[in-house]
């Protein structure tokens, strides 16, 4: 593929790494400069893109400019015990349109997707989740999405397309590959009671911010996901400002890195962005501190990944089967690698969502089954799977 689309990164930052250690992180990746021009990919993990369309961006004109700034905070970290290979591309400018950018966003993470390198997408409005969505088509399977959000971002249905409507175009939108959406951390008065019941009838899960404090309770839904979108705005204001739409609640910075973790711990996690960065409004260039340690955090994780499921067989995992007085019984199967649970439906072998009919779960999901509570996660799969 022709990359010449992407924009190297400022020169002032490249030429800063030589007065970085030798042991930190950006003399330790590949930077696409204007000297030494993309980097190769073949054994590369992750890449690092930079999204500079905010056209489509509400009450928050400017996201995605300034980048260069959460890549100086980044490159100063120091990584862990790490064997990952990274890659920085640099940026994709505003096309002469819109979809011109999004047709560079989703052809890019198409061809990363397909050799095996996970896109981590910074800067830019949160509808490019729809175009790294659509990129998901070229490799034929169903898909989940989690959002790390204070709002749901459905829109209407006959409205453009936008960072407070992109919902809706994934849902709506052929090819339609969407499986599941869930939503982490919204904040009710920023969603109508009609947004609240469309995602409860589609079998989505939506959980607010007070329930997603349990980040225990996150991991799995974080698990279960292809792509993990997370709006900065959802942080608190006092922790991240660089955004016009941000609030006074919100994430804390050592929750929304916890998260950040959970996403690149989970084996299934292809592709993970973080959007509506407004260097304009970042005080002491807070926010771009926060975002550089959540990409290190997201990095961790997926240097931690434990590759149960979906890369090993069931046969590789403790079976319990819980009999409902009612239903079916349930079959949970427990990781001897990493403690994790997961709780099976069955459904016939020629379904086209047969991968999704092992759900990621917690030890709570199975207790409540015992008792003879049908859990909530099992029950919605099943309605989306028959």
């Amino acid at each position: 593929m022709n990359l010449d689309f992407l924009t190297p990164v400022k020169d002032t930052i490249v030429a800063h790494l030589v007065l970085q250690p030798a042991q930190s992180l950006g003399r330790n990746i590949e930077v696409h400069s204007s000297q030494n021009g993309v980097p190769e990919l073949e054994g590369v993990q992750i890449a690092i893109v930079g999204v500079q369309e905010d056209r489509n961006a509400v009450d928050n004109l400017n996201c995605g400019e300034n980048l260069h700034e959460i890549r100086k905070h980044l490159y100063q970290l120091f990584p862990g015990n790490w064997h990952t290979s990274i890659v920085d591309l640099g940026n994709i400018e505003k096309g002469d349109t819109v979809e011109d950018t999004y047709f560079a966003v989703s052809s890019l993470s198409a061809y990363l997707l397909k050799k095996n390198i996970i896109p981590v997408i910074i800067g830019g409005s949160q509808d490019i989740t729809y175009a790294n969505y659509r990129a998901y088509d070229e490799l034929e399977q169903s898909v989940n999405i989690v959002a790390v959000d204070s709002r749901f971002d459905i829109g209407t249905t006959e409205g453009e397309l936008s960072s407070r409507s992109y919902l809706s175009k994934i849902v709506m939108d052929k090819p339609n590959n969407l499986f599941n959406y869930s939503n982490i951390g919204y904040q009710t008065y920023y969603n109508s009671q009609e947004e609240m019941d469309l995602l409860k009838n589609l079998f989505f899960d939506a959980y607010r911010l007070g329930e997603a404090k349990d980040l225990q309770m996150v991991e799995p839904i974080l698990r279960d996901a292809d792509i993990v979108s997370v709006d900065i705005g959802s942080v608190k204001q006092s922790e991240a400002p660089a955004n016009n739409n941000c609030s006074p609640n919100g994430f804390y910075g050592e929750e929304i890195c916890a998260i950040s973790r959970y996403a690149g711990i989970s084996d299934k996690v292809s592709s993970f962005g973080i959007y509506e960065y407004n260097s304009k409004f970042d005080t002491h260039n807070q926010t771009a501190h926060l975002i550089a340690q959540m990409i290190w955090y997201f990095v961790e994780g997926v240097n931690f990944r434990a590759k149960d499921y979906p890369y090993c067989t069931k046969e590789k995992y403790q079976k319990f089967i819980v009999l409902m007085e009612d239903d079916d019984p349930i079959n949970f199967y427990k990781s001897d690698k990493s403690g994790r649970w997961w709780m099976e439906i069955n459904i016939a072998t020629n379904n086209k969502y047969k991968r999704h009919a092992l759900i990621p779960c917690t030890y709570q999901d199975y207790i409540q089954a015992t008792e003879q509570k049908m859990p909530e996660r099992w029950y919605k799969a099943l309605r989306k799977l028959m």
